[in-house]
């Protein structure tokens, strides 16, 4: 488990007062006032920086797939791959808007992938088994994707990325997600279950359905224990990501409800890994309600989004940006009136 330092509050009172005496009205700027704290008290410093973002896509398969719960097969997570590797996915169009670097890591995609200059190989299996039968991971297996999630955090810091965002990509992810938020938040599964990349009612039943058949195998609550049980290998590596990026004191903006689920178990692993999330936007999912309640989270933006790929990471990344300046660029309210500009 990599090392997270526990943010120092000690210094909140004093950039609170250095926000307070910028040239504006006291808390005219809501919360990016307050994400603006965060971002110093995770650099550990009052001029943050959130300029080199990188977005880090994790593609993995589920067993789950085999059971009928999402209205999509398992070869739609390579092709959508393949598409965000020729810069084709909406993560693609927004990341360019934003001024961030795409890059894509297999985690535990059912397939071979080629090298590319923007695919990181990480895969630990082709797929998780299926949940509604037997754990999805083993122990070996969750233990090494939470390892590979964190080295490549770490490597993104080492490279100078001053902030990192997280997407997916994986056929039935929104299902292991279901089952994870059901546990580690906790919450009744039939509220954790969403129409995943667009059920019909007859879909949604069947999906349920085949949720709790997998709930009812089991009665894990150990965060671990539950990511064995339940998850795919992109969920627990980007669990392992926020640890990672966490420990190399680098702000992470989660995305919706998968990206949610992730961040809810690295937190369950690792309290103090919270104060490093930020939470980008509401997804139109139902179950990312129970994650941003047991996280005790606000998120940035409500647009009814539920895409994935970090879409909704992106389109919060300039609000963090704008954070940042006003520590580093606003000037003081004392130097306009006496004419220092």
């Amino acid at each position: 488990m990599p090392d997270i330092v526990p943010l120092d509050r000690s210094q909140e009172p004093a950039l609170r007062a250095l926000i307070d005496g910028k040239a504006k009205p006291l808390g005219a700027l809501g919360r990016i006032e307050e994400l603006a704290v965060q971002l110093a008290l995770v650099g550990g410093t009052a001029s943050p920086n959130a300029t080199r973002a990188v977005l880090l896509v994790f593609a993995g398969d589920h067993g789950l797939t085999e059971s009928g719960v999402s209205a999509y097969p398992s070869a739609v997570t390579l092709a959508m791959v393949a598409t965000l590797l020729s810069g084709k996915a909406s993560a693609n169009a927004f990341a360019r808007v934003a001024g961030a670097v795409l890059r894509v890591v297999d985690a535990g995609v059912a397939a071979d992938l080629a090298p590319h200059p923007a695919l990181i190989l990480a895969k630990v299996r082709k797929g998780s088994r299926n949940a509604a039968l037997g754990p999805a991971l083993s122990a070996e297996e969750v233990d090494s994707a939470l390892a590979r999630g964190a080295a490549i955090a770490r490597e993104a810091a080492v490279e100078g990325f001053d902030i990192l965002l997280l997407g997916e990509m994986g056929i039935g992810n929104s299902a292991s997600a279901a089952l994870l938020v059901h546990r580690l938040a906790p919450a009744p599964i039939a509220q954790c279950v969403g129409p995943g990349a667009g059920h019909d009612a007859a879909g949604l039943a069947r999906k349920l359905a085949v949720l709790e058949q997998a709930a009812a195998r089991t009665d894990a609550t150990d965060p671990r224990e539950v990511l064995a049980q339940f998850a795919g290998l992109e969920i627990v590596m980007m669990a392992g990501a926020i640890l990672g990026a966490a420990a190399a004191r680098r702000p992470v903006l989660v995305d919706g409800f998968i990206c949610g689920a992730a961040a809810l178990a690295a937190i369950r692993l690792a309290p103090a890994a919270a104060d490093y999330c930020i939470w980008a936007h509401r997804s139109a999912e139902p179950g990312h309600a129970a994650v941003l309640a047991a996280a005790n989270a606000q998120p940035l933006l409500d647009l009814g989004l539920r895409l994935g790929e970090g879409a909704g990471a992106l389109l919060a990344l300039p609000l963090v940006r704008a954070a940042a300046a006003l520590l580093s660029d606003v000037a003081s309210l004392d130097d306009v009136l006496a004419g220092r500009l």
